[in-house]
C-alpha cells in the first residue's frame, strides 16, 4: 500500500476483509432457510455450492473495503445497513464473474475453475446443459444480491435507497459488458471509447457503488456529491484496467506482493495467464496501443494473432518485442501513473466536506497498483 497509509490503516483494512469473509460464509450457510429450495433437486443444491465456492475463493475485497471506509468519511460510529451492502456489491461480483467467463470462455477464475467450465466438466457432451446451468447461477446470484438488501436490518428508507443505487449500478454494469463486446467490433477502438467501457464495466461498481453506498449508510446524502464522486472512480477504474491489460501482455511487473500481500489476497498476476486478451481477440489498452504502433508486417502479424486462441507463444513473445521496440510499455506506465496521480488528487480535495483521516485511505488507494510497477 502506499507509504501515506499508516499502520493503523492497513490493520483495519485487513480487518474489513476478514469480519467480511466470516460473515459472507455464514450468509452461504443460512441460504437454504432465506428461499424456497426445490425438492428434491440436487442441481439447486449444486448451483449455491458453486455460487459460495466461487464467492469465498479469493480476491482483495476492494469494494467492501471503499464501502466501509466510505462510511468513515462521515462517522466512526457503527451504522446499520453496511453488512448488508457489503453482501450485495460481492454477490453482484460473483454475478457478473460467471457471466464474464461465459461470454470469455474463461477456464479459470481466482485460480480455481470458472462455475461455467465446473459444469462443463459435470456434465460432458452436454454443452448446452452446462452453459443453460452456468447462466442461471450467474442470475441467481444477481437476484440473491438484492433480496439480501430488502431484508437489511436498516431503516426502510435506507433500504430503498442503497437498492436504487444497486440497480441502477448493475444496469449500468451490463450496459458495459454490452460495449465492452462492441469495443472488440471496432479495429482501433477510439481511447475515450476505451474509458467508456472501464468506466460502465467495472469502476462504477467497483467503486462509485460502494462509495455511494457506504455514504448513504452512514447518513449523508451523496447526491450533491456524485460528480466528484465519479471522477475519483473513474480515474482509479482507468489506471487499474490499464495495469490489468499490461500484466496480460508483458507479464507481471515484478513482486506482486504489495497491494495484495495488504489486502490479504492472492498476487494478481496468478489470476491472468498472459497472452489471453490476444488470444481472445480483445482489443484492450494495451492491445490498442500495440495496433496504434506497429506497421506492415509487425501490424499484419499482430491482426493476425488476434482472436487466435491457439497463438504460439513464441507469437505473443514477438508481439511483446515489437510493443517494447515501440515504446508502448513505458507510455503505458506513464498513462497509468497519471490517472493514479489525478485520483489522488481529486481524493485530496474532499478534505473540505468529510473527516480528513478517512480521506488519506482513498487518496493513497489509487498509487497501490502504481507502486508495484518497477
Amino acid at each position: 500500500m502506499h507509504a501515506t497509509v499508516n499502520a493503523a490503516t492497513l490493520e483495519r483494512v485487513l480487518g474489513h476483509r476478514t469480519r467480511f469473509d466470516a460473515r459472507f460464509g455464514q450468509y452461504f450457510d443460512s441460504l437454504a432457510g432465506r428461499f424456497d429450495l426445490p425438492v428434491p433437486s440436487r442441481y439447486v443444491p449444486r448451483c449455491l455450492d458453486l455460487l459460495r465456492d466461487l464467492s469465498m475463493r479469493g480476491g482483495k475485497r476492494l469494494r467492501v473495503v471503499l464501502l466501509y471506509e466510505a462510511a468513515r468519511l462521515v462517522t466512526t460510529e457503527e451504522v446499520p445497513g453496511l453488512a448488508e451492502a457489503a453482501l450485495s456489491i460481492e454477490l453482484l461480483q460473483t454475478h457478473g464473474l460467471v457471466h464474464d467467463d461465459i461470454i470469455d470462455d474463461a477456464p479459470l477464475r481466482r485460480c480455481g475453475p470458472s462455475t461455467y467450465y465446473a459444469y462443463r466438466r459435470e456434465f460432458p457432451g452436454h454443452g448446452a446443459t452446462a452453459l443453460g446451468l452456468a447462466v442461471l447461477a450467474g442470475d441467481l446470484a444477481g437476484f440473491l444480491s438484492t433480496q439480501v438488501l430488502l431484508e437489511a436490518e436498516a431503516p426502510v428508507a435506507l433500504r430503498q435507497a442503497l437498492l436504487g443505487v444497486h440497480t441502477r449500478t448493475a444496469a449500468e454494469t451490463v450496459a458495459g459488458q454490452i460495449a465492452d463486446l462492441e469495443r472488440d467490433a471496432h479495429a482501433l477502438p477510439d481511447e475515450e471509447f476505451l474509458h467508456t467501457v472501464t468506466d460502465f464495466k467495472s469502476a462504477r461498481y467497483s467503486i462509485l457503488a460502494p462509495l455511494t453506498m457506504g455514504l448513504l449508510a452512514a447518513g449523508e446524502d451523496p447526491a450533491p456529491h456524485r460528480a466528484r464522486l465519479h471522477r475519483y472512480a473513474r480515474l482509479v477504474g482507468i489506471s487499474e484496467q490499464m495495469r490489468d491489460d499490461c500484466l496480460d501482455l508483458f507479464g507481471p511487473f515484478g513482486e506482486d506482493a504489495g497491494s495484495d500481500a495488504v489486502a490479504g489476497a492472492a498476487p494478481a498476476a496468478a489470476d491472468k495467464s498472459t497472452g489471453a486478451d490476444i488470444r481472445s481477440g480483445r482489443r484492450t489498452y494495451a492491445v490498442r496501443a500495440v495496433l496504434a504502433a506497429a506497421t506492415g508486417a509487425d501490424a499484419a502479424l499482430v491482426e493476425a494473432a488476434l482472436g487466435d486462441p491457439r497463438c504460439p507463444d513464441a507469437t505473443l513473445e514477438r508481439i511483446r518485442e515489437i510493443a517494447r521496440a515501440a515504446g508502448v510499455d513505458g507510455r503505458l506506465k506513464a498513462e497509468i501513473r497519471r490517472h493514479a496521480e489525478e485520483a489522488a488528487a481529486e481524493a485530496a480535495s474532499w478534505e473540505p466536506y468529510w473527516r480528513a483521516e478517512a480521506v488519506e485511505l482513498f487518496r493513497g488507494l489509487p498509487m497501490w497498483n502504481v507502486d508495484r510497477m518497477p
